[in-house]
């Protein structure tokens, strides 16, 4: 068989096929992630932003190839997670406009288009790391152009990108030293080569393992759940459990080796967080769908089973005010006060857990996007959460640098005035916050949030999810680990000693003020210790406490 050209149909079939294979392996590229944090990510956000370009070619589905291609640009644009995800969908954004004008492509577009996808990856990252999805996107363009000069086959004209792409990935751990000395190859290359196999594997006729698909459907359950509440019966501060999640659990052995899952069991202690609750399982996953205040922590149940896979999320008081135009009740994501009509200047930041979120908000945030570590939020939904807070200037806080390229993907494709202050950490975010001033202009609160950045120090307690050895130190799994400005210096089998060892390591003569941000697995006990550590330790150094209510990193401290 050879296939000499391309049209639109037989490419969403590959787009499908790409994404569908990345979802199978979200799972083993999310395990790659270089630090043991429990925020390996990169699996995710892909899986979630092909998902996202696929379903938008699922409903544009033509023979012009270049339509097609726009459609998968415009829905990886809209779901970009993570700079992963940012990075995937510019590459495909640069694939696709090179080709918008063609209803079929040769052998020889084909390898272009690949090569201009690169060109525009490459500018939209400010600086270019190699040993990185990208290097391995580069070298597979490379070859698939050089391929090109000498076959018409676009079969073989992929099969030569996927052989590249898998030796570049190969070699990324020869590029960036960590890769190396963790003895692992880069999570968004092997991403990226999840696709392009998927992408293979159309053009040869054959299909590659799929995620199991054995498991009851959930649509029709899921859909008489909802019609048992009629939505003009019910007023939207009414509704108790405002998040409808929906999730799958793949299981994975080491953690039931710990955890059993039993389905009833499973069921009893998710009831606890919601209603409208339905779980069905097989041996390798379980769905769930449920009505939850806290979505979070019920994804964060289901983690000690397995990884998560297809996950969605949504507000159903948002859902209900537009269905019965319900204009009264503010949005979740949005301050009280928010005012009606158009505000001079509008904050949305990002925040894991309520307590932080209301801290956001006591300062001054106007809209809190739900999200973080292993939940980053899409473009899309950056752009709306822009749109709810109805001002004429708008300064988001990523507080996470893995949202930072997601928030500025958001100023390209919206139409509102907004302004990305490029905070790292939820520390950053709130100093930044204190620094904005309402009755300055935008170079000056862009030029003193900027600036305050600098000013806080951030220290994290988090729990190492495999063995492994970086920077001289031994972890292993489960181990409590501090993190000072990004970097592991501390490992403990105690999280309260693991957090006064940083500590000691974080606070110096200038230090004046420390914030103690306390996660959802922390005790009071646990808090009253580390404060008294402190007080005792460096009585000059002024302590405040929150109750942030973050998962997965116990401790979150600001140095200032």
């Amino acid at each position: 068989m050879s296939i000499t050209t391309l049209d639109g149909k037989r490419f969403a079939e590959m787009v499908i096929q790409g994404a569908n294979n990345l979802t199978a392996n979200a799972k083993m590229v999310d395990a790659l992630n270089v630090f043991p944090v429990p925020d390996g990510d990169t699996g995710t956000n892909m899986n979630l932003s092909m998902t996202s370009g696929a379903k938008e070619v699922k409903n544009n589905v033509q023979e012009h190839i270049g339509k097609v291609g726009m459609a998968l640009s415009k829905g990886l644009l809209m779901g970009a997670r993570g700079n992963s995800g940012v990075i995937l969908s510019q590459l495909f954004r640069g694939f696709s406009k090179c080709i918008e004008s063609k209803a079929k492509i040769t052998g020889k577009d084909f390898a272009q288009a690949f090569e201009a996808g690169v060109e525009t990856a490459y500018k939209a990252v400010m600086k270019p790391v190699e040993g990185t999805i990208l290097t391995v996107a580069k070298d597979a363009a490379k070859k698939g152009v050089q391929s090109a000069q000498k076959n018409t086959d676009i079969i073989l004209i992929m099969e030569d990108i996927v052989k590249e792409a898998k030796a570049s990935l190969k070699r990324t751990p020869d590029l960036l030293p960590v890769l190396k000395e963790v003895g692992v190859v880069d999570s968004g290359g092997q991403g990226l080569v999840c696709v392009y196999e998927g992408f293979l594997a159309e053009l040869k006729g054959e299909k590659l393992p799929d995620v199991p698909s054995a498991l009851p459907s959930m649509d029709e359950m899921v859909n008489a759940e909802h019609h048992k509440s009629v939505q003009s019966h019910i007023n939207t501060e009414d509704i108790v459990f405002g998040y409808c999640t929906e999730f799958m659990v793949k299981f994975e052995s080491d953690k039931l080796s710990k955890n059993p899952f039993n389905e009833d069991n499973f069921r009893n202690v998710l009831s606890e967080y919601g209603d409208s609750l339905l779980v069905v399982s097989d041996e390798d996953i379980v769905k769930v769908h449920i009505h939850s205040e806290q979505p979070g922590e019920v994804l964060t149940y289901g983690q000690r089973y397995g990884s998560l896979i297809n996950m969605k999320i949504e507000n159903m008081r948002q859902q209900h005010t537009n269905i019965v135009g319900d204009t009264k009740t503010p949005l979740v994501t949005a301050r009280p006060d928010s005012p009606k009509s158009a505000q001079e200047y509008g904050i949305v930041t990002v925040s894991m857990g309520e307590g932080i979120a209301n801290l956001f908000r006591s300062i001054g945030a106007h809209a809190v996007i739900e999200g973080g570590q292993t939940m980053n939020p899409s473009t899309e939904d950056i752009v709306k959460a822009v749109k709810q807070v109805n001002a004429k200037k708008v300064f988001i806080l990523p507080n996470n640098k893995n949202i930072i390229m997601a928030a500025e993907q958001a100023v390209q494709v919206s139409d509102e005035d907004i302004y990305v202050i490029p905070s790292k950490t939820v520390p950053q975010g709130l100093s930044a916050l204190l620094a904005f001033n309402p009755s300055a202009d935008v170079e000056t609160n862009q030029s003193a949030m900027k600036e305050a950045l600098s000013h806080v120090k951030t220290g994290q307690i988090t729990f190492a999810v495999r063995d492994t050895q970086i920077d001289g130190l031994e972890i292993e799994k489960d181990d409590f680990m501090g993190i000072s400005e990004g970097k592991i210096v501390i490992k403990n089998k105690d999280k309260v000693q693991a957090a006064e060892e940083l500590l000691e390591q974080m606070i110096d003569e200038d230090s004046e003020i420390l914030t103690i941000i306390y996660g959802e697995d922390v005790s009071k006990e646990s808090v009253n210790q580390l404060t008294e550590f402190v007080e005792e330790k460096f009585p000059d150094v002024e302590i405040e406490t929150h109750n942030g209510g973050q998962p997965l990193y116990s401790f979150i401290f600001s140095i200032e």
